[in-house]
């Protein structure tokens, strides 16, 4: 097996392709592919063979197979969209792209054909503006769509899914909208509990909420926040990622520059903070390395990729190395490849 990690720049209009040492977690880049159109968010198919990029500026969903030996990319098919996508995810089985639409308050589903997202869409459903990711549960019957406050409703949809069809069919009841004005943005799932951890743009915190495997259908139980004591600054969340082994959840702040660690209780997945560690300006994107002992988060206004080392004890992250990767870096994802 061998470890790479990709990084979209908007502004470039490139992907680049690192390998990542597994000891240390030093980055090598060994590729770059042109990607017209403003490349932003990224996904990989469950068996790591394709990659799927949103094209922000082309307003289409971008294919590309992977080369297993170097994480290469090669084009292999585009699907137009009636919108810009900010959020790609595949079902748990790799037969759809399930796509979210900030500004056209909307979510998508594209059939993979041979590896690649087409047209036309098989579901295309009106939400409500600040519509920000959509992924499928486990047990691949059930999706859900964050909306974030100010811009958008602050509610979660809640979805039954077809895995046979790629249908979206409102649940019951449709949604779970916050008490307070948090902006649920981005989700992650525990890799071993009923529970998914939402980051809260406007609230500056991390939701925490048990889901009804039966009903597809989520309860809060405990909000955290992703500020020190005493910052009363500008801030907002952006995407969130847990170690596979449970143990530690991650969530970066922007405008404090920040990245807020949390310890997960292995029985009942509540949170502790774990205490933060500064980053570059802005970050928007970052990844958690496959075996969950590396952090690689972009700045988006500096354009440097920076990566920290997780103690296994603590979950506190330490800087290691500052990466140049180039304009607007959008998404980071990591994978393994080769096995």
């Amino acid at each position: 097996m061998t470890y790479f990690s990709y990084v979209s720049l908007q502004d470039d209009d490139k992907i680049l392709v690192f390998t990542i040492d597994a000891a240390t977690g030093k980055l090598t880049q060994t590729g770059e592919a042109p990607v017209s159109g403003g490349p932003a968010a990224l996904a990989i198919s469950p068996d790591r063979n394709f990659l799927y990029v949103g094209r922000r500026g082309a307003l289409d969903i971008a294919s590309f197979s992977i080369d297993q030996a170097n994480g290469g990319i090669t084009q292999i098919g585009s699907a137009p969209l009636q919108g810009e996508p900010v959020a790609l995810a595949t079902d748990r089985k790799g037969g759809y792209v399930l796509s979210a639409y900030y500004y056209q308050r909307s979510v998508g589903v594209h059939r993979i054909e041979n590896g690649a997202a087409v047209t036309p869409a098989v579901e295309w459903l009106m939400t409500a503006s600040g519509a920000h990711s959509i992924q499928t549960d486990p047990s691949n019957r059930f999706a859900f769509v964050p909306h974030i406050a100010n811009r958008g409703p602050n509610q979660i949809y809640q979805f039954k899914f077809n895995e046979d069809t790629g249908h979206l069919t409102p649940n019951s009841p449709p949604r779970v909208e916050p008490t307070e004005y948090l902006g649920p943005r981005h989700f992650c799932f525990h890799p071993s509990l009923d529970i998914l951890y939402f980051t809260d743009e406007q609230g500056c915190s991390v939701t925490a909420y048990r889901l009804d495997t039966g009903a597809g259908t989520l309860q809060a139980f405990q909000t955290v926040s992703t500020l020190p004591d005493g910052y009363s600054d500008s801030n907002s969340c952006s995407q969130i990622q847990i170690t596979p082994n449970g143990n530690f959840l991650y969530a970066p702040n922007r405008g404090h520059n920040s990245i807020a660690g949390f310890s997960v209780d292995p029985s009942s997945g509540t949170l502790a903070a774990a205490g933060h560690v500064a980053t570059q300006a802005v970050p928007r994107a970052f990844s958690l390395d496959p075996q969950g002992k590396f952090v690689y988060a972009a700045g988006l206004e500096t354009g440097n990729l920076t990566s920290y080392v997780i103690d296994q004890a603590t979950g506190e992250l330490t800087p290691s190395e500052i990466y140049p990767v180039g304009n607007r870096p959008m998404w980071v994802l990591t994978t393994e490849l080769g096995g």
